[in-house]
């Protein structure tokens, strides 16, 4: 089993939220473990960008500009 960073509870709701009347318990597990990954993407390329700018605190920016990297926009 994986150790996620993120609740399941919250994705049953982001689920619910997105129109499903309904949603299993491994879906929301599956959704936690998607978005954990790509949290973790987000976050190592805005690590990059905090260092390349001689930094160790990553901030907004860094993290906006890596999302929109990491999510192809």
């Amino acid at each position: 089993m994986v150790d996620l960073e993120l609740a399941v509870a919250p994705m049953h709701r982001l689920c619910k939220k997105a129109g499903a009347d309904r949603v299993s318990e491994a879906a929301a597990k599956a959704l936690a473990k998607a978005l954990d990954e790509i949290g973790v993407k987000i976050a190592k390329e805005a690590l990059d960008f905090a260092m390349h700018a001689g930094r160790k605190t990553i901030k907004a920016e860094d993290i906006e500009i890596a999302a929109k990297k990491v999510m192809g926009k």
